[in-house]
């Protein structure tokens, strides 16, 4: 056992010598129309394990969030660790006094990262040294079992292993506050045992430490110190779990709650009867399995699982965490093929391919598969079509459901609009909307009150009893797996024994069904998965530690810490090359773009298929067309046109692009000096090509026409003055000189900056921006962290862009390569810098990619130079383009291409670019919030 050590005194808010480390006062918190906290006042006792109690949706999570400093106050105030949570100063102070773990199966986690990189990169966040770190993950992987796993990534971890990987993070850094919402949901009963044996182990050697834990499982809140009952955002009762029981009258906290309830809650409430089973040799078996076995190459998913279930049988299918509850379910029901053995349903074998049998079955997910943008009544009318009732059936058959499962009056209603527990009827209510002989439910109940369980309890028990449906579930609440009329136990893919749920717990001799089934996964080696093979040492801390520990965290941490930084660069580097789609885009993209760009786009006019309508025949007519034609490198002759007809159906076909009509008596007319007419029929499809394919002929009819002058009447034609035209930077003027340096700065600017807004709207989604909220590292410390890696890419993929250009396009520098360099540099910052600027205002991948693309690409075509020269541009266009980063990269990369300019001609473009740095940098800062809103 751990030494026990007396805890150093903490200033803590007290009343009447009752030192409390959360105070709160008159809070309330709104998302738009919806009110999560409701004017709620409570003192949450400091040095103690308390609970929050009560299903999804009553606001205990809100509640976690405000006082871990995650979620910025509304209305009220909150004192934690004796000050004023929303004071920006003191939630500065103390966050290193804080720990904070979300609700979610490692969710503060990054899938990619190992154990050892997850926990790394906490430890960097509060400043730990490499040695500090070393010793503190093992202490704390050995304690907890997860030091053989320190190199699997957390994604491929189990649920209950995922919770304590984001244990073991948030107690990195010895916090006096354990801030656990809903940390065992989802979690098999041996894990959440494990998971609370080592709370407790933490609270032993640390017992200044305060614990506030948000659950829905009544038996876990039966062993804490101190709970709060919560519904609706209000506090229904406070209180320790023997006060809260014997001011209710109960025995037990699942009835207590339902006590508490507001009498408009529980009308008509009745507790749940299941009448037995009746079995006779009539009943039929719905679902058998002999030797069900998945494989997934050397894997062993499912080994050999044997159970029949007879029709109207409610079936409990429990099990460890990543036992083969899933597969067993969808090889069942045809989603996945079978390795070995057979399965039956309703006497015949199951077949992948076979539609019909989907028929018969009905399935609800945990994640209520609905259609938020159609009404209760428009879910049922659409499934029921979808599996294919008779139109004139499916009016009857809705109105049943409707009355059965107590929805007449929200029929128009959102689903996303509808109480929790009303939501779960209609779930249940779509999936048998087409009458199937089998029920699959998977974790139905999750996060509901006890009324409601109870409530969807009595129709699964109705449609198993009355309809003859035979219900297959899964759950991880041991009270409703006690109302099945068997059930099955599973671990690492085999099934440990089937059989009634009382039958289970006499056979290890136990007085509950969830120590049975940790006895029986004890048994079958589940506790030692989780367990080091080296014994774990003992966490003992001293009081000088604690009290060095206590002196350090009040202290104001540095704004900026180098160290924080460089931990973020690292974690992000760590996840780019995990992810090699986003690491090959973010070096070869650009590059990829820019070849198909130099060879698929090109302004260049050559080789031009052209074909003459010779309605004169003449000499002179033939020469006219010669002249074109001896032009090979821009004319390519075709064979002549008889007619209209013919011209417009070649033009059409893409065999010509140029057609050129010489009128009857060309010869003649021209010989007399008469006007003549030769007309030109040009492809304008693409304009600026015909512009300058008509460019190109006018300069051939009139050399032509000069020669002819020579020719017969001795005519220089060239006047008095003559005007030779010299092209100056590009005197071929071929398209890819002029190209390269136009497009590579909108390259270097679109990928770049899609990359990293991607990079913090990713967290978002995933749910780890939360360890922005909670830890010490500031908005600065963890954008750099992100742009970093990304302008380090950016840069290799400009030099990959210069590599093409010398080696492949000929393209040479003229000018100074270092100023292009430092330009480059500065403008991958700024690229970055805007992608970073999109993701402080947007929350989904979606939204900051359409954002990214308008905000870079349509600004820098439009405005900086590309087409039109900004000086060209009136109005607000112009002053776009003057201050755009784009404009002045375009400057100085077509000086060092084309034009030979150095540093000092192109020095106030360059400093330009300077300038936007820390522009575009601090906006985002400025932006990018430090708690959610």
């Amino acid at each position: 056992m751990p030494q026990t050590i007396s805890a150093p005194q903490i200033e803590l808010s007290s009343v009447d010598n009752q030192p409390y480390v959360v105070k709160v006062k008159h809070v309330s918190l709104h998302y738009n129309k919806t009110s999560a906290l409701d004017n709620i006042s409570l003192n949450l006792p400091a040095q103690s394990m308390v609970g929050l109690i009560g299903p999804d949706g009553v606001g205990k999570s809100s509640l976690l969030s405000l006082i871990a400093g995650a979620h910025a106050m509304q209305s009220g105030c909150i004192e934690v660790l004796d000050g004023n949570i929303a004071d920006k100063i003191h939630r500065t102070r103390i966050c290193s006094r804080i720990a904070y773990m979300p609700q979610g199966l490692g969710k503060n986690l990054y899938p990619t990262l190992s154990v050892e990189e997850n926990l790394q990169f906490f430890a960097r966040l509060f400043g730990h040294n490499a040695a500090e770190r070393r010793r503190r993950i093992d202490e704390l992987t050995k304690s907890t079992g997860l030091y053989p796993f320190l190199s699997r990534p957390a994604g491929r971890l189990s649920g209950g292993m995922k919770q304590k990987v984001s244990l073991c993070s948030a107690l990195i850094h010895d916090p006096d506050l354990l801030i656990l919402d809903e940390p065992t949901t989802g979690v098999d009963p041996l894990s959440r045992n494990q998971f609370w044996a080592l709370i407790q182990k933490i609270r032993q050697s640390r017992p200044q430490m305060s614990v506030i834990v948000a659950t829905a499982y009544m038996d876990e809140a039966q062993n804490f110190d101190f709970l709060v009952a919560m519904y609706n955002g209000k506090v229904l009762k406070t209180g320790s779990p023997t006060e809260i029981l014997q001011q209710t009258n109960t025995n037990n906290l699942d009835a207590a709650f339902i006590q508490l309830m507001p009498d408009d809650a529980k009308t008509d409430y009745k507790p749940v009867e299941i009448p037995p089973l009746q079995i006779t040799p009539q009943t039929k078996i719905c679902i058998q399995a002999k030797g069900l076995t998945k494989r997934f190459g050397d894997f062993i998913a499912v080994d050999h699982v044997n159970f029949t279930i007879r029709e109207g049988e409610i079936f409990g299918f429990l099990g460890s965490n990543g036992c083969g509850k899933s597969t067993t379910m969808k090889m069942l029901t045809g989603l996945l093929l079978i390795s070995e053995g057979q399965a039956w349903l309703f006497d015949k074998p199951v077949d992948a391919n076979d539609m019909n049998i989907r028929r018969h079955l009905g399935y609800m997910s945990q994640a209520f598969s609905l259609y938020s943008e159609l009404t209760v009544i428009q879910n049922l009318r659409l499934h029921g079509r979808l599996f294919g009732l008779a139109e004139t059936d499916l009016p009857a058959r809705i109105d049943a459901l409707l009355k059965r499962f107590n929805l007449q009056h929200v029929i128009n209603s959102l689903p996303d609009n509808l109480p929790l527990g009303v939501k779960q009827r209609l779930s249940l209510a779509v999936a048998v909307v087409h009458q199937p002989q089998i029920l699959i439910l998977d974790e139905p109940t999750s996060g509901v009150d006890p009324i409601a369980r109870d409530e969807f309890w009595r129709l699964i028990i109705e449609l198993a009893r009355q309809d003859k449906v035979t219900v297959f579930i899964t759950t991880h609440f041991m009270n409703e797996a006690m109302r099945c009329d068997r059930i099955s136990l599973m671990h690492a893919g085999k099934v440990l024994i089937t059989d009634t749920p009382q039958h289970i717990i006499d056979s290890k001799q136990q007085s509950s069904l969830d120590q049975a089934f940790i006895d029986y996964l004890i048994d079958a080696g589940a506790g030692d998965t989780h367990q080091s093979t080296t014994p774990a040492p003992e966490i003992v801390t001293s009081t000088s530690t604690i009290k060095s520990t206590a002196e350090s965290s009040a202290r104001m941490p540095p704004k900026f810490s180098v160290m924080r930084m460089i931990g973020c660069v690292w974690r992000e580097t760590l996840e780019l090359s995990r992810d090699p789609l986003r690491a090959v885009l973010a070096l070869l993209g650009s590059a990829i773009l820019m070849l198909i760009i130099g060879y698929g786009i090109t302004m260049d006019v050559e080789g031009l298929k052209f074909a003459v309508l010779d309605r004169d025949k003449s000499l002179l007519s033939q020469n006219y067309t010669l002249n074109l034609s001896g032009s090979a490198n821009y004319f390519i002759e075709q064979a002549p046109l008889t007619n209209y007809q013919e011209m417009d159906l070649r033009m059409r076909r893409g065999d010509i692009a140029l057609a050129i009509e010489i009128p009857p008596n060309f010869g003649r007319d021209v010989a007399r000096g008469d006007a003549v007419n030769i007309a030109i029929w040009l492809d304008g499809a693409m304009p600026l090509r015909a512009d300058t394919i008509k460019g190109y002929v006018q300069g051939m009819h009139l050399a032509w026409l000069t020669e002819q002058a020579k020719a017969k009447l001795g005519v220089n034609g060239s006047g008095l003055a003559n005007i030779e035209t010299r092209y100056r930077y590009n005197p071929d003027v071929k398209s890819l000189p002029a190209m390269v340096p136009a497009v590579m700065p909108i390259l270097l600017l679109m990928i770049p900056a899609m990359l990293a807004a991607l990079s913090v709207v990713r967290e978002k989604e995933m749910g780890s921006i939360i360890n922005l909220y909670v830890t010490p590292v500031s908005r600065a410390e963890f954008l750099l962290g992100k742009q970093i890696p990304y302008i380090c890419l950016s840069m290799t993929s400009f030099f990959i862009m210069l590599l093409i250009t010398f080696t492949i396009f000929k393209v040479p520098i003229k000018g100074s390569f270092l100023t292009l360099c430092l330009a480059a540099f500065s403008y991958c910052i700024i690229a970055t810098g805007m992608g970073l600027l999109a993701s402080t205002v947007t929350r989904s991948q979606i939204a900051v990619i359409f954002l990214t693309c308008v905000g870079t690409l349509v600004p820098a075509i439009q405005f900086c130079g590309l087409i039109n020269p900004v000086t060209a541009l009136e109005g607000m266009g112009h002053y776009i383009g003057q201050i755009y980063p784009t404009t002045h990269m375009l400057i100085i990369s077509r000086g060092v291409f084309n034009k030979a300019l150095n540093y000092t001609d192109l020095h106030a473009s360059l400093l330009a670019l300077l300038i936007t740095i820390p522009i575009i940098l601090g906006t985002s800062i400025w932006l990018l919030k430090k708690q959610e809103r």
